[in-house]
């Protein structure tokens, strides 16, 4: 017998539970932390409740997510530094034109600070966006959303549940229409 035979013989049992509790450790600490796995807080993907919110737009007005209820909204995550967000804004923006009639909402959060914010004006402005555009300065709720990556966006029906979430982008036109034509078929 071999010298690292007998060793595996004389600590297997040692040898085992340090295996054991290596893996107990590694599957405990990659468990996924966050505040959604609380059942008093929605998750924030799809087949769960949209997590509510208050913000203020780019110009002051306040805009709670709890009062849509019964249209059908999305929600883009963007910044006006980050490239793909600002390729998929005009498509965004076309299909919120032909769609607001029939119950659609888009909500564009800008992940910002006071400079960024005035940027996103800006943007907004040049690029003749009429959604709402609304400030989260603290990126309270880009966390709350646990966003890993801009653009992203939630497409949540008429009764409040994320149908689609899109991370990454730019997202096509045909895309975004038909995600939005599926959710307003649905009843409310």
């Amino acid at each position: 017998m071999s010298i690292w035979e007998r060793w595996i013989n004389r600590h297997w049992p040692l040898f085992s539970i340090a295996v054991l509790a290596i893996s107990a450790g590694w599957i405990w600490m990659s468990r996924p932390i966050s505040r959604a796995l609380d059942p008093g807080i929605p998750a924030p993907r799809q087949g769960f409740f949209a997590p509510g919110f208050t913000l203020n737009t780019l110009d002051g007005k306040e805009v709670d997510l709890s009062n849509l209820k019964g249209k059908v909204v999305l929600i883009n995550f963007w910044a006006s530094w980050c490239s793909p967000c600002k390729a998929e804004m005009p498509a965004i923006q076309a299909t919120y034109q032909v769609y607001r009639d029939q119950g659609l909402v888009v909500l564009g959060i800008n992940v910002t600070d006071q400079g960024e914010a005035n940027a996103a004006r800006q943007f907004a402005q040049t690029e003749g966006l009429t959604f709402p555009l609304l400030a989260d300065v603290r990126g309270d709720i880009f966390q709350l959303y646990q966003v890993q990556a801009l653009p992203t966006s939630f497409f949540v029906d008429r009764q409040g549940k994320i149908a689609t979430v899109v991370v990454g982008g730019p997202m096509a036109e045909a895309l975004i229409r038909s995600r939005v034509e599926a959710l307003l078929k649905e009843s409310p």
